[in-house]
């Protein structure tokens, strides 16, 4: 499978969304990434779904959308309705883990769960036939341009063997602290999806900024 690049908005100027998202697009990123955060799961309050409604006006890219909000089953329906392509939420924030994944899957849509730095991987082991995707946090979850924590490339490593022993192709998608200099690694470990925000609209060219990631990840690919 290719490695897909997932830009996240989070980064990006607020009031520049739709360039940022035009940018990225005509250069071939496979997703657009959309971070929500509700003030209580995580402190941070970001996206919501009327964000999603328009974006899903402006760009046939599939968007990506991360719930880190507590108790995802009141959140979900909203952004199924709003368009969102991917959901993912995080199985602590969840009372029945396997009903939200399955309001996901049932509209049609992917659905995957999200490991934070200090989630283990066991957390998977009952549902991860279900999955669609796995999202592994390298950062603690609720801000942007946090610094790449180096353990998780382990827990990359185990994830990649757990799902290839199960006779499964569940890509693991990787958020946090992605960068030039951790990219092609990090593809090497087993990330399928990369998202990068800080890396690319932080920059001052974000187009040449996402074509260098794009270069490095292919990279690490071949490797």
């Amino acid at each position: 499978m290719s490695v897909r690049l997932a830009p996240s908005i989070l980064s990006a100027d607020p009031t520049r969304l739709l360039e940022a998202v035009r940018i990225v697009e005509g250069l071939g990123a496979d997703l657009i990434h959309v971070d929500v955060m509700d003030g209580h799961y995580v402190p941070n309050l970001t996206f919501g779904p009327g964000l999603v409604s328009a974006l899903k006006k402006i760009t046939p890219l599939p968007l990506d959308v991360h719930l880190m909000v507590d108790e995802p089953e009141r959140i979900i329906p909203l952004f199924l309705k709003a368009g969102a392509d991917w959901l993912s939420f995080h199985p602590e924030a969840s009372t029945h883990v396997h009903r939200d994944l399955h309001q996901i899957k049932d509209a049609g849509r992917k659905a995957g769960l999200v490991l934070n730095p200090a989630s283990p991987l066991d957390l998977l082991s009952e549902i991860l036939p279900d999955l669609d995707f796995v999202l592994v946090m390298c950062v603690n979850p609720g801000w942007g341009s946090q610094d790449f924590i180096p353990a998780c490339r382990d827990k990359i490593r185990r994830l990649k063997k757990r799902i290839a022993g199960a006779g499964l192709t569940v890509p693991i998608s990787v958020d946090g602290g992605v960068k030039a200099d951790n990219i092609a690694a990090l593809v090497s470990d087993g990330a399928e999806i990369l998202v990068a925000g800080s890396a690319i609209f932080s920059e001052t060219d974000p187009g040449k900024a996402f074509t260098r990631l794009a270069r490095l990840a292919r990279e690490g690919q071949k490797a």
